[in-house]
């Protein structure tokens, strides 16, 4: 787990949309900063910490495993193409506008079992 970073929540939390699928990402309704597209679950590198914008690699951060937590509940790690970093990042399965696909979130699980 070298060179990954575990995040808190601060920073702003707008809108964008997807660098991968092109879907309209809304901001999270429950208080926290949406940082990948829930379609998808894709992301892009341009924080340092969550909502704060001060990273300028701007790669596009991959999903590449999904864990189970207890305290947390599922966090999907990403993985950017342009630099390597590698971070986690909370799911968002409950947000009542937008939320995260149980579809996307299962494939990425049942990737690391091949």
């Amino acid at each position: 787990m070298s060179g990954e970073r575990r995040f808190t929540v601060q920073g702003t939390n707008n809108s964008f949309i997807c660098a991968n699928c092109g879907t309209l990402v809304h901001p999270l309704q429950n208080g926290s900063v949406r940082n990948h597209c829930p379609v998808c679950l894709h992301s892009l590198h341009v924080d340092v910490m969550p909502g704060d914008r001060a990273c300028d690699c701007n790669g596009v951060m991959e999903p590449v495993d999904v864990d189970q937590s207890g305290k947390k509940g599922w966090v999907i790690v990403h993985r950017c193409r342009k630099c390597g970093f590698t971070g986690r990042n909370r799911t968002a399965l409950d947000d009542p506008g937008q939320p995260d696909s149980w579809d996307a979130l299962i494939a990425i699980s049942s990737r690391r079992r091949d």
